[in-house]
């Protein structure tokens, strides 16, 4: 059974800061790319940032420049760091990962049960 949790989500100001956490558990043999995705009431699950194994990043352009993704591979965890927040960033934050279990030849892609960040304005 592979997981993957998700942590450090809250209630900030507007220009505040929060750190995510997304940890993968089970037995894995690897993890390709991750990423994190936010879905606001209403609105589609959308792309916020990932990274690939190598450290390749890639940003949605809304949050270019407030938004640090990062990961320890030792650890099978990911971050994103969000700087700047603004009310638009309200949304529940999930991560994704595409991992490979001890025994399967193929990745298939997991997603956390999601963390609500909340900024007030």
């Amino acid at each position: 059974q592979v997981q993957l949790v998700e942590s450090g989500g809250g209630l900030v100001q507007a220009g505040g800061s929060l750190r995510l956490s997304c940890a993968a558990s089970g037995i894995i043999f690897s993890i390709g790319t991750m990423g994190w995705y936010r879905q606001a009431p209403g609105k589609q699950r959308d792309l916020v940032a990932t990274i690939a194994t190598g450290g390749t990043t890639n940003y949605a352009d809304s949050v270019k420049g407030r938004f640090t993704i990062s990961r320890d591979n030792a650890k099978n965890t990911m971050y994103l760091q969000m700087n700047s927040l603004k009310s638009e960033d309200t949304a529940l934050y999930y991560c994704n990962a595409a991992i490979v279990r001890l025994g399967t030849p193929t990745p298939l892609y997991y997603w956390g049960q999601g963390t609500q960040v909340t900024v007030s304005s």
